[in-house]
């Protein structure tokens, strides 16, 4: 079966999980995080790069042993190490670490000290007050803990886009080698870019379903297969995402495209409006009567209704089928539209590139400029920049700058927000610089009313650009602070200070309606890679959907400008 990088990330920062809960030695479990890290980055699929005889020790953080680990993955879908390690620790232990608030530490305390090895043991001992006991957990910590497993016991299990996006690609190419196969379309929550996905959502027409059938039944990645009709058919994959497939003829595939991409309240919305005009909508195609009147293109079902087109992200019933009825839908933001990126990160602080390896690769993404926006030295884990590490940068900045043609590396910083509000670097420093991220990275847990005091100092500072992911939520694993983002959003559009989305898969933050309420309060949002490799610069393409999912245009979006009408709004001089 085909190994997937997301495969190779996962076993890696297993593997890092079971070394800390053993207590293994610190450099050892960073080395298989980084690896991780490295392998859920990776834009080409490590089989391929193998396949093609590629030197893997090449790439961030990987040598010979790592390399050797991922080939055995690749070759034979295990690897040794895990498999000890999993032998050597209770088998539900690892499912602790799923649990937001625990990490390997906690989980190993869990362990030893309540003997606690699963999910029903840890809801058990926080309903008795047993964790609160614990050295390092407390009272609030242990209902925190509660309140996480319920809320993980009511939720559906889903996985994150870019993950489920490994997955898709190969089954969709597989399907559409299919003889007979017309089109193949990933639809529902995938298509419409929403953050993470239950299930993936296939359409296929064709004029051979068996053929179709049985190529899917049949992959290589499935280990179930749940149901198989003539046309539909449901599987799961080894990865445990199950995929749904519906295979239609070529004049349904419109309607039938619309019906399985959504969203339901969506199509209600669609039907009702249909009915209101004597026609009948599902997924065969509209009609009116007994008379097929369009389905054959997702666009002749809304010219069907009057309508022009809805992009799939608008497609969530917030006002985007008035707003099409008006004339006044959003002409969203594209990836084309984008002219550069505000945050990037090398080697100098916690970043794994050069500065000219990343100034390469961004012209490579077609961008035209890119800030160098390294941590500053206050978070101490990330090797951040002082004042004199800075101003040496600033000068090989000037230095490189000086050899491109058509290209601009930015200085800039994301300098820590400190607990009261400050910034973590002077004004003199900061005001030195092109770009100044202002992020939190600490004191996650302050009550609303002094996070919400907090970002509102920072943003009052002169010379801040952007409050960097506004909200500090890691998608699955922390949840945003807890801060009026109202107020934040317009005191951005107030102070004539920006806003960023930080593509990073994990993060996507600003969320969709976040980036809507900057919309509307007049606040321009960022969209930004948030780079620590050259590989994290695809990140944008994830960015630019979440916006897109926000409403936004390309008008809203400050880094559509070019470099002197950015410099301009900045206040930069060339």
């Amino acid at each position: 079966m085909p190994v997937h990088n997301a495969d190779i990330a996962a076993a890696f920062e297993n593997i890092a999980d079971l070394l800390e809960i053993q207590g293994a030695n610190p450099f050892r479990i960073r080395a298989y995080r980084n690896a991780a890290r490295t392998f859920s980055e990776l834009s080409h699929e490590a089989r391929e790069l193998l396949a093609a005889g590629a030197d893997l020790t090449r790439l961030p953080g990987i040598g010979d042993d790592l390399a050797g680990k991922v080939r055995e993955l690749v070759d034979t879908g295990h690897c040794g190490v895990l498999d000890r390690l999993r032998k050597e620790l209770p088998p539900a232990v690892t499912e602790l670490l799923r649990i937001p608030g625990l990490g390997p530490k906690r989980v190993k305390t869990l362990w030893h000290d309540l003997g606690v090895q699963t999910v029903e043991q840890l809801a058990h001992a926080a309903a008795a007050g047993r964790i609160r006991l614990l050295h390092g957990f407390g009272e609030k910590t242990e209902r925190s803990i509660l309140e996480a497993v319920r809320a993980q016991a009511d939720q559906q299990r889903r996985i994150l886009r870019s993950v489920a996006a490994q997955y898709a690609g190969s089954l969709q190419a597989a399907l559409a080698a299919v003889p007979g196969v017309q089109q193949v379309t990933m639809a529902g929550s995938f298509r419409r870019c929403c953050e993470t996905v239950g299930d993936l959502d296939l359409l296929v027409s064709a004029s051979d379903t068996a053929a179709v059938m049985r190529r899917f039944t049949t992959y290589d990645e499935v280990a179930d297969v749940l149901s198989a009709g003539d046309t539909r058919g449901s599987i799961l994959l080894k990865s445990g995402l199950q995929v749904d497939l519906r295979v239609v003829t070529a004049e349904s595939y419109g309607a039938a495209l619309h019906y399985f991409t959504g969203s339901k309240a969506h199509n209600i919305a669609i039907r009702r409006l249909g009915q209101k005009q004597g026609l009948k909508i599902n997924e065969y195609g509209v009609f009116r009567g007994r008379s097929r009147i369009a389905g054959t293109t997702e666009a002749s079902v809304y010219e069907a209704l009057g309508l022009p087109y809805i992009p799939p992200e608008l497609r969530e019933n917030r006002g985007e089928i008035e707003q099409a009825q008006s004339g006044h839908l959003p002409q969203l933001v594209a990836r084309a539209d984008l002219r550069g990126d505000l945050h990037a990160h090398t080697r100098d602080s916690d970043g794994r590139d050069t500065l000219e390896a990343m100034a390469k690769a961004a012209q490579a993404q077609g961008l035209s400029y890119l800030a160098i926006t390294d941590h500053s030295a206050h978070l101490g884990v990330t090797h951040g920049l002082d004042a004199a590490r800075l101003r040496s940068q600033g000068e090989a900045i000037d230095r490189l700058n000086g050899t491109f043609s058509g290209f601009t590396l930015l200085k800039g910083v994301e300098v820590d927000i400190l607990e009261d509000g400050r910034l973590a670097l002077s004004d003199t420093v900061l005001s030195r610089l092109d770009v100044v991220i202002a992020s939190v990275h600490s004191h996650f847990d302050l009550p609303r009313t002094r996070q919400t005091e907090r970002l509102l100092r920072a943003l009052d500072h002169p010379h801040v650009t952007l409050l960097g992911h506004p909200s500090g939520r890691l998608l699955g694993k922390r949840a945003p602070y807890d801060v009026d983002m109202e107020r934040v959003i317009r005191k951005a559009g107030e102070r004539g200070c920006f806003l960023e989305l930080n593509s990073q898969p994990l993060r996507l933050d600003l969320n969709d309606l976040h980036c809507r309420m900057a919309r509307d309060a007049g606040a321009l949002v960022s969209i930004n890679s948030d780079a620590h490799s050259t590989f994290d610069l695809a990140n944008l393409e994830s960015g630019v959907g979440q916006a897109r999912r926000g409403w936004l245009e390309k008008r809203h979006v400050l880094n559509t400008r070019p470099l002197g009408a950015l410099r301009d709004m900045l206040g930069i001089n060339p």
